[in-house]
């Protein structure tokens, strides 16, 4: 019998064209997020749970929620 693929959700930033604003940084509630060296927020993604909030709050609209396969 094949194992069962789950599907999860995880936030990823378009890094080239993020402004560092820290808005998600603020909402993240596993703090998940953070910038760097003050150019561009990156995502830990063994945190990251695809909650969509930092999604909703990005001014620049550059962070996308994602189906991943684990």
């Amino acid at each position: 019998m094949r194992d069962k693929i789950r599907q999860s959700k995880r936030a990823e930033v378009e890094q080239d064209v993020c402004v560092a604003c820290g808005c998600c940084v603020k909402v993240c509630p596993l703090s998940a997020i953070s910038i760097k060296r003050g150019v561009y927020a990156k995502v830990d993604t063994n945190k990251c749970i695809g909650c969509s909030k930092c999604a909703k709050e990005c001014p620049a609209s550059v962070i996308m929620i994602t189906e991943v396969s684990e």
